[in-house]
C-alpha cells in the first residue's frame, strides 16, 4: 500500500470526497463539474490503489452505500483536503498584512546590526503579525539548514556561503575609520602615519586573531599597526571605541549609527568595500525571497 501512495492524486481524493458526501454517482459527478463516465474510471482507479470496492449499489436500487473501510478514511479524507485547501491558498498569495508567519535569517551580527534598526520597524508597518528570528549561522550547516526549512535566509559576506547558494547583493559599503570624539590626537585628517601609530581594535569572527584585511592592505605598503583589542561582536565594536583610544576600521552603514559618540574619517590607504548579499537555497517564486519582498515593497 505504502509504495502507492504517489499514485493518490488529488483528483482522485476530490472524487472519493465527493462520493461519500452525495453517495450518488450522478450527483456526485455534477459536484465536481465532470462526466458520469470519467467519475466511473476516477473510482476504478482508487479501487486498485486502496484495495477496496469502496462503493456498493445501495439496496434501494438508488445510489451507491460505502463500504466500511470508505467510511473509516472520511474523518481523515476531510481534514486532509481542508489542509490542503489551507495549503493552495497560502501557498497562492502572501498578504504581509494579514500573515502570521515566522522567518528564520541566519547572520553573523554585522549585518543584523546594519540591517535589523531599518528592517524591524518596516516589518512593524507593513506586517504587524510577521515574527522575525536573527539565529547566528552555523556556516558548515547553512545550506542543509536552508534546504531542509529550517532558516528561511542567510545574510553574509559572499565568500562566507557554499557556492551551491543562490545569492543576491543587498548592499555594499565603504570602510570607514572611527575614533572617539574627543580623542587626543584631534579631528584632523588621518594620516597613514598616525594610522599606524595609535591602537587599534579588530573584529576576528572566529575569535582571538590580531590580524585581518586591514593588515594586509598595510603589508603591500610596507607597513604595520598595532592591535591592541581583538573582539568577536560588531555590535560591541563601537561601545568599545567610544571608551577607548583605540581605532577601528569597519563598514559605514555600521558606524554612522553611533556618530553621537564616534568620529569617523576616510581611512589613510585605499581599501576594497564591504559586501553583503542574501542567500536563498532555490529560485523559488512564493517563498521567502518573494514574501520579503512584498513587505519591503519590491
Amino acid at each position: 500500500m505504502a509504495h502507492r501512495v504517489g499514485d493518490l492524486e488529488i483528483n482522485l481524493l476530490l472524487a472519493l470526497d465527493a462520493l461519500l458526501r452525495e453517495e450518488n454517482v450522478t450527483h456526485a459527478a455534477a459536484r465536481l463539474n465532470i462526466t458520469q463516465s470519467a467519475l466511473s474510471g476516477r473510482l476504478n482507479k482508487l479501487r486498485q490503489i486502496l484495495n477496496d470496492p469502496l462503493f456498493l449499489p445501495a439496496s434501494t436500487g438508488r445510489g451507491v452505500t460505502a463500504t466500511p473501510h470508505a467510511l473509516a478514511m472520511k474523518p481523515e479524507l476531510e481534514q486532509l483536503l481542508e489542509r490542503l485547501k489551507q495549503f493552495a491558498q497560502k501557498a497562492h498569495l502572501f498578504d504581509p498584512a494579514s500573515s502570521d508567519r515566522t522567518f528564520r535569517i541566519a547572520a553573523s551580527d554585522n549585518p543584523a546590526a546594519i540591517l535589523a534598526p531599518d528592517l524591524l520597524p518596516l516589518i512593524h508597518d507593513r506586517a504587524p503579525g510577521l515574527r522575525i528570528a536573527f539565529i547566528f549561522p552555523d556556516r558548515s550547516r547553512i545550506g542543509e539548514l536552508l534546504e531542509h526549512g529550517d532558516l528561511d535566509l542567510y545574510i553574509g559576506a559572499p565568500d562566507d556561503a557554499p557556492q551551491d547558494l543562490i545569492g543576491r547583493s543587498l548592499f555594499d559599503d565603504e570602510l570607514v575609520t572611527a575614533q572617539r570624539i574627543g580623542h587626543p590626537r584631534g579631528t584632523g585628517p588621518l594620516s597613514l602615519d598616525e594610522f599606524c601609530s595609535l591602537d587599534h581594535l579588530l573584529i576576528s569572527s572566529n575569535g582571538g586573531m590580531f590580524s585581518g584585511i586591514i593588515d594586509g592592505a598595510l603589508a603591500e605598503h610596507g607597513r604595520s599597526r598595532r592591535v591592541t583589542v581583538s573582539v568577536q561582536s560588531y555590535a560591541l565594536a563601537p561601545l568599545l571605541v567610544a571608551t577607548t583610544d583605540c581605532l577601528c576600521t569597519l563598514p559605514r552603514r555600521l558606524l554612522q549609527r553611533f556618530t553621537h559618540s564616534l568620529d569617523l574619517f576616510e581611512p589613510p590607504l585605499a581599501l576594497g568595500r564591504s559586501r553583503i548579499e542574501i542567500f536563498l537555497a532555490s529560485e523559488d517564486g512564493g517563498g521567502p525571497r518573494a514574501s520579503l519582498a512584498a513587505v519591503h515593497g519590491g
